[in-house]
């Protein structure tokens, strides 16, 4: 499955990443205490909608422009919403945020974002993307960030492991990843995403997950079609360990909303418990 960001940016699994991402950047902004915020494999940060790739597929017509274009949108969306709002003039939707752009508008003076993007040419467009003095940008391989980049001097961290699953082990990899950062950073906040195509390799992949040694870890995902057709995307999912307190109860209200806008055939979610916390 070949997953670069230009030629999928907007779409329903970019909503729905970036979304989640941007409450728990909220979460974790209502105390004063920095916060670092890691991106494993973080593209370019900011997308032309109307560019080459992003315009051959056209997949944000059925993400980002449905919700441009919503009524009655829960108030949870202010501040995803008013990212790309900034980005575009006069109500056009054209510039659509990376998950770098977002972090470095809804983070803080005192927060710090490290990013890693290991193609040369998407390197370079990010460096040149992310010109602000409180971000670093790393071009190594995207598998080493929590083994290169943690511990982070800042005692709050957020780990975005969103790899281009290419590769058939990714998933594993991507288990792996989280292992590494949490043993640096038992608190981390891991972000992993993932798409929901191929459900017997996901099996393998929850299993892996609950035995990642995880204080808690939450499985939250977002349907477009049903379940059952490996040929293509259906949807996508979020694994988070360690989420701020407040997540699991937003995304309780906003996962039914987001699955009615964005469904394509029949629309679904899903929100549970991988690693439930220990009780005292």
């Amino acid at each position: 499955m070949n997953y670069r960001h230009a030629f999928h940016a907007g779409n329903h699994a970019d909503v729905f990443k970036h979304l989640v991402l941007s409450r728990i950047f909220a979460l974790l902004s209502r105390k004063e205490a920095p916060f670092a915020y890691l991106d494993s494999h973080a593209g370019i940060g900011l997308y032309d909608l109307a560019g080459d790739q992003a315009s051959r597929t056209g997949e944000w017509q059925q993400g980002i422009e449905r919700i441009w274009n919503a009524e009655a949108r829960p108030a949870m969306l202010d501040d995803y919403l008013g990212v790309i709002r900034s980005l575009n003039s006069d109500d056009e939707l054209r510039y659509y945020p990376g998950s770098p752009e977002l972090a470095r508008r809804l983070s803080r003076e005192q927060d710090r974002l490290q990013l890693n993007e290991k193609h040369p040419e998407d390197g370079r467009l990010l460096k040149d993307n992310m010109a602000d003095e409180r971000v670093v940008v790393h071009l190594g391989e995207g598998w080493h960030v929590p083994r290169a980049l943690m511990p982070t001097r800042e005692k709050r961290v957020v780990l975005l492991i969103d790899p281009p699953f290419e590769q058939a082990d990714e998933l594993s990899r991507c288990v792996t990843a989280l292992k590494e950062a949490l043993g640096r950073m038992r608190q981390t906040i891991g972000v992993i995403w993932y798409p929901i195509k191929d459900e017997r390799q996901l099996k393998r992949f929850y299993q892996d997950l609950s035995r990642s040694g995880a204080p808690k870890l939450l499985r939250a995902e977002l349907y477009v079609h049903p379940a059952d057709d490996a040929q293509r995307l259906n949807g996508s999912g979020l694994a988070i360990s360690n989420p701020p307190w407040g997540l699991e109860e937003e995304l309780r209200e906003l996962l039914p909303w987001l699955a009615k806008q964005l469904a394509q055939s029949e629309g679904g979610w899903r929100l549970d418990w991988l690693v439930e916390e220990k009780q005292a």
